[in-house]
């Protein structure tokens, strides 16, 4: 139990987890699961506290004058990339919960000496490679339709964006490039964390299963993209606060997804 995975090991067991087919009956199952999860164990308070540093540093930026506005959009969206690996311990309060375990931070210590640590953090990294390339994608579309200055106030931005055809043609190219991007982060990631913490494999082994349940699964699983993306959506909304109960909605409804795909 002391060696750490890395992102592939030749000691990973040679069975790999059995995938099982589900249908859009199992997506609704998942997500009123995560729901009662959230109702008994509200983590709001915690994502409100996440959520508004990060916010306020890029609305600062705009505020100062930094060239963060272009990107303010692929980083709002760049949450359901990274999204995944934020809600690790969620996955650790709804895998408690089914135990029939009390949540204590003795568990939360416990998974950061836990043998797959290094897989997680592996899978973490990648996750947020895939985000570090969407912006400098989405940065380089910008630059490519508007040239390298700046626009001089958010009202002359969102003329540029919405009211020429260089702005829609941006509009279109980006939306189909972050599609690619989210189905490459949906990917690899749908089941790979939730199986990490409930089994001792390698973050290969975990990868290859969360690939093989989107391709088994394809249509519940582009169902599975679009709810999360139209629930992001949502808790953007009202002023971000919306976010501090999707998201963790989302995070335990993953779980839940991840006991119905993958076999135990």
């Amino acid at each position: 139990m002391a060696r750490l995975h890395a992102l592939h090991s030749s000691h990973a067991a040679l069975d790999e987890p059995f995938v099982r087919r589900i249908g859009p009956a199992d997506l609704w199952d998942a997500l009123v699961d995560g729901v009662d999860d959230f109702k008994a164990m509200p983590t709001h308070a915690f994502f409100i506290a996440l959520i508004y540093p990060v916010l306020g540093l890029v609305l600062a930026g705009v505020i100062l004058g930094y060239d963060v506005m272009p990107l303010l959009f692929p980083i709002m969206s760049g949450f359901a990339l990274i999204g995944p690996f934020a809600a690790i311990g969620l996955y650790e309060l709804s895998r408690l919960r089914e135990d029939g375990e009390a949540f204590s931070w003795a568990h939360m210590t416990g998974m950061l000496r836990s043998p797959v640590i290094g897989s997680i953090v592996a899978l973490g990294l990648l996750l947020l490679i895939i985000f570090i390339v969407w912006l400098t994608t989405a940065g380089l579309l910008y630059r490519t339709a508007f040239g390298a200055a700046e626009p001089a106030s958010a009202s002359d931005f969102l003329t540029q964006v919405f009211g020429t055809r260089r702005g829609w043609t941006m509009i279109v190219a980006g939306n189909l490039l972050g599609l690619v991007f989210s189905a490459v982060a949906l990917a690899v990631s749908v089941v790979s964390f939730p199986l990490l913490l409930d089994r001792n494999v390698s973050a290969a082994t975990a990868v290859r299963t969360s690939i093989r349940a989107v391709a088994v699964n394809p249509g519940p699983m582009a169902l599975w993209g679009v709810i999360v993306a139209g629930a992001l959506v949502v808790g953007f909304l009202p002023l971000f606060l919306g976010l501090a109960v999707v998201l963790p909605i989302l995070g335990h409804a993953t779980w839940h997804l991840y006991r119905r795909v993958v076999s135990p």
